[in-house]
């Protein structure tokens, strides 16, 4: 236990970390069923699919994130027993129901009109670039695709607001149980040959599994439903949305940076051609997926310490889960580009299936600066802020642009190097500039006020360094 605490894992971590260990077994096999069931084609198909399913995030729009930094501000003032009692502070219990009341407003919508936009987005896209033909058609799958993101949609706001309301743990482990379940799920669909419904049938079961999660906490939801506001609630005007539409940009940049690729080479290149970075970029992806749950856990923690001042404590906790994270970050790229080499004579069929090794090393560096860059989010934005804003945007418009001009005559390494230009070192560069900005604005304030209000004051409200003029 103590060498565990050492590393910085205690029991949020612990599931989290589990669940992705889980989920990257399951990515394993599913790559090797893949090769096995599916033709070149359909596994060009399978990834194009999951990119447009991705679009979800252009809806979801980070919400969720502001939602549980605005839970985790006000819970600490209040005691929530497990029959749905809530004690404590009345205008932070007044807060707390207003955030939980908005929500389901908001995602309600968000489901409906995701679905009415996604659906005959998805038809058209297939019909006009889809000439190749698969098993059983795209139909289906799409439909049954756009029915089960749109249910995750509705329920993911549910699980961020219990996890900022000091459910970390139990929302960590929830998420275990649906890596497990998930896994399950998308082995048996493109083992018994169906394989393109199977983002349909991983999201019904993560879903399955948070709705259970949540019926379960049904008392303290319904008691916060119930509970009137009385003109003390959260104001949408001053405190969410300044907050959230910088947040809604850089949500939809994060978008063009990584997920628009495979549809562009499906569609300037052919399925086959979009398989293989689909399929490279999945397993690239996973790195900074792992790392993030030494982060993601304490985004919650470090939004109640911004909320009581305590900023020397928050710093000693963000430096310490960074370098631990950052650290097998650094091996599990080694390990997975040692395994990518090694499949070029081992596992031949498998190689031909994904990118070449120099390809794959662009890759597994920028998802490195990925992670590092979203760490340094997850740490600014616990003041309420939107730091990388700018940046985001900048990134993802010269990612698009460059593989705009580039793809149609160079394919998939195009791909790779204006990603690894843009994202895995402008982007990392930049990041980090702002990081120090805004951190030393925050700590020459600190020294003469400590007051959460006055420290929020003095941070710059966008990307810009030194603030806006």
């Amino acid at each position: 236990m103590r060498a565990l605490k050492a590393i910085g894992v205690d029991r949020a971590v612990a599931y989290t970390f589990l669940a992705r260990v889980v989920s990257i077994l399951g990515s394993i096999g599913t790559v090797l069923l893949i090769v096995r069931f599916l033709s070149p084609v359909e596994q060009g198909y399978y990834y194009t699919l999951l990119s447009l399913a991705a679009l979800q995030t252009v809806f979801e729009l980070g919400f969720s994130f502001v939602i549980l930094q605005l839970a985790a501000h006000e819970s600490p003032l209040l005691t929530m027993h497990p029959d749905g009692r809530i004690e404590g502070d009345p205008e932070s219990h007044a807060r707390l129901a207003s955030v939980l009341q908005l929500t389901l407003r908001w995602y309600l919508r968000a489901a409906v009109v995701l679905a009415a936009i996604l659906f005959p987005l998805g038809i058209a896209f297939f019909s006009a670039k889809g000439g190749a033909q698969v098993r059983g058609g795209w139909l289906g799958p799409w439909t049954a695709t756009v029915f089960a993101i749109s249910m995750t949609l509705f329920l993911t706001p549910l699980c961020s607001f219990l996890e900022g309301c000091n459910q970390v743990r139990q929302v960590a482990g929830a998420r275990m149980i649906q890596a497990v379940v998930v896994l399950a799920i998308s082995w048996g669909a493109v083992a018994s040959g169906h394989g393109l419904y199977a983002c349909a049938l991983v999201n019904l079961g993560w879903s399955a599994v948070a709705g259970v999660f949540i019926l379960r906490r049904r008392g303290t939801l319904l008691s916060l439903l119930r509970y009137p506001s009385n003109g003390k609630g959260i104001s949408w005007n001053k405190e969410i949305w300044p907050f959230q539409w910088k947040i809604a940009v850089s949500w939809l940049c994060s978008y063009f940076t990584m997920q628009v690729f495979t549809p562009i080479l499906f569609s300037l290149r052919g399925p086959e051609e979009a398989g293989r970075m689909g399929l490279s970029l999945s397993i690239t992806g996973y790195l900074p997926v792992v790392a993030l749950c030494w982060i993601m856990p304490k985004a919650a923690p470090f939004g109640q310490l911004v909320k009581s001042g305590r900023l020397r404590e928050l710093d000693a906790l963000f430096f310490r889960t960074l370098r631990q994270s950052l650290a097998l970050t650094l091996l599990l790229a080694g390990v997975c580009f040692a395994l990518v080499l090694g499949a070029q004579s081992i596992l031949p069929a498998i190689a031909l299936r994904i990118e070449t090794p120099w390809i794959f090393a662009l890759l597994f560096f920028t998802a490195v600066s990925s992670f590092v860059v979203q760490s340094l989010a997850v740490y600014l934005r616990s003041f309420k802020r939107e730091p990388f804003l700018l940046q985001s945007m900048v990134v993802a418009g010269l990612t698009l642009a460059g593989i705009l001009l580039a793809a149609p005559r160079w394919g998939g390494p195009a791909i790779a190097i204006v990603y690894f230009a843009a994202s895995g070192v402008m982007g990392l560069l930049w990041a980090v500039i702002i990081f120090h900005a805004q951190r030393n604005a925050r700590r020459q304030d600190r020294d003469g006020r400590t007051e959460d209000h006055e420290v929020l004051a003095a941070m710059p409200a966008n990307g810009l360094v030194g603030g806006a003029k």
